[in-house]
């Protein structure tokens, strides 16, 4: 039960917290003021007085005479809490709330030996360790995940939310866990299919960093990819360090970058091909996944209102009998001219 008999509910303070449903009432106040005004002017022009003699001077006449004014008094502070109880004040606490269906995401990441080459500083591996971590980072709505391939691939970290845990295995990567040489490109991607092929997100990614041809693995990548697509999962590939050049006569580098087939991957994927020259590059890349696989949030607003007019109303009728019982009396008879 609201305590209405608190004279709080007529300070300035408490008036300025309400939010009023149908505040045109409240302009009425004035016309209200204004009618009531104009009546007290015309009638004290045309209405005859009474003399009333007082005995002894007990009771100045001034005070007698002014307490004639109580029941139209009371009739203004009615109506005017009457107005106000229409405009329907209210208090309204509003909160906010963004939520985000998240994608789940996997980091597929080549530590096969060439990932120590050191064209992106300290080295290609832990350029892309610190990236991806940064990456992580800031996707706090998405489960993601970790595959490592070499000459074989394995799932390090399956789909998640902790986080922590997931950076805490990229800061422990290192190009001796998996011993067979060699980049299976066609097997990772199998094992990042078999993480999410049961998934029930709507929209899954695979990112897949290499800087080496197809070279290990029973798996054709295009075929992989393929059965990626049936899945509905998207194919993001990263091309990382620079191609070396064979200069004439000697022999071909054995660290070799096979656009071709990241290409082709990406673009039966659904995704986009990357080359990252170096660090700096590297990070714009992944910016540039985390602007093309931004989740749709979807917004809810809840409001708390609360209702006051009972307040006023309640005031409203106190007056109104007040009025009632002032006409019962002296006020509303005697002195009345």
């Amino acid at each position: 039960m609201i305590d209405w008999l608190s004279w709080k509910w007529f300070t300035l303070s408490q008036l300025r917290q309400f939010s009023w449903e149908s505040p045109y009432y409240l302009y009425g106040i004035p016309a209200l003021l204004l009618l009531f005004g104009l009546r007290s002017l015309l009638q004290n022009r045309s209405k005859q007085r009474l003399g009333v003699a007082f005995s002894r001077g007990k009771l100045k006449p001034s005070l007698i005479t002014s307490l004639r004014h109580l029941p139209g008094i009371c009739l203004v502070i009615g109506m005017t809490l009457i107005l106000m109880a229409l405009a329907r004040p209210q208090i309204v606490r509003e909160q906010t709330e963004n939520i985000s269906e998240g994608i789940d995401v996997i980091l597929a990441l080549d530590i096969s030996s060439s990932m120590n080459e050191t064209d992106l500083k300290p080295n290609r591996l832990a350029a892309a360790k610190r990236v991806a971590q940064l990456f992580v980072r800031s996707r706090p709505d998405d489960r993601m995940g970790l595959v490592i391939f070499a000459g074989e691939a394995f799932s390090l970290c399956p789909l998640t939310t902790d986080h922590d845990l997931l950076n805490s295995y990229l800061t422990d990567l290192d190009d001796s866990m998996i011993k067979t040489s060699g980049t299976a490109i066609g097997s990772a991607l199998a094992v990042c299919i078999n993480r999410m092929r049961e998934s029930a997100s709507k929209s899954k990614v695979v990112i897949l960093l290499s800087d080496g041809d197809n070279t290990a693995g029973n798996l054709d990548p295009i075929i992989v990819a393929r059965l990626a697509k049936a899945f509905n999962i998207r194919i993001y590939t990263i091309a990382v360090g620079r191609p070396e050049i064979p200069r004439l006569g000697a022999l071909a580098s054995a660290v070799t970058i096979d656009e071709g087939i990241l290409t082709t991957i990406a673009g039966i994927g659904g995704g986009t091909f990357f080359r990252a020259t170096d660090a700096r590059r590297l990070q714009t890349v992944f910016r540039e996944i985390d602007r093309l696989e931004k989740a749709p949030v979807k917004t809810k607003t809840y409001k708390d209102i609360k209702d006051y007019y009972r307040v006023y109303l309640y005031w409203a009728i106190v007056f109104l009998l007040l009025i009632l019982l002032l006409k019962s009396t002296i006020f509303g008879n005697i002195l009345e001219d």
